[in-house]
């Protein structure tokens, strides 16, 4: 499953530097499939929209730093365990429910974006 930041987070960064897919972002900043992958062409996103590798997105969040559900991959094939949930110091980043996946979808999402 993707990692969530809850509306706990008191936007300090510390996750945001941490994501090898820099797929966290502070609130209300737009965001681009391209933004720290290989992603040089069209890419599907899970809604099944299909978008410009620079094309920017709508933030998923205006308030606090918010993870992009496309690019996370719970850090499978970088680390043992999310970095971002590691340096949470109010432990906001926490597994989203509504995106259960199993490690081999993560680690297949982490081959696509650093091919």
């Amino acid at each position: 499953m993707a990692i969530m930041i809850t509306d706990d987070c008191i936007n300090c960064g510390a996750c945001e530097p941490e994501c090898p897919n820099n797929a966290i972002y502070e609130g209300g900043v737009e965001w681009t499939i391209s933004d720290g992958t290989t992603i040089h062409e069209p890419y599907k996103i899970e809604t099944g929209a299909v978008i410009g590798p620079n094309e920017d997105q709508e933030p998923v969040s205006d308030e606090f730093y918010y993870i992009v559900p496309d690019k996370c991959t719970e850090c499978v094939g970088f680390h043992e365990e999310p970095q971002c949930a590691a340096v949470c110091p109010v432990d906001c980043c926490v597994p989203d429910p509504e995106r259960e996946e199993a490690e081999a979808v993560l680690a297949a999402r982490q081959q696509v974006l650093h091919a």
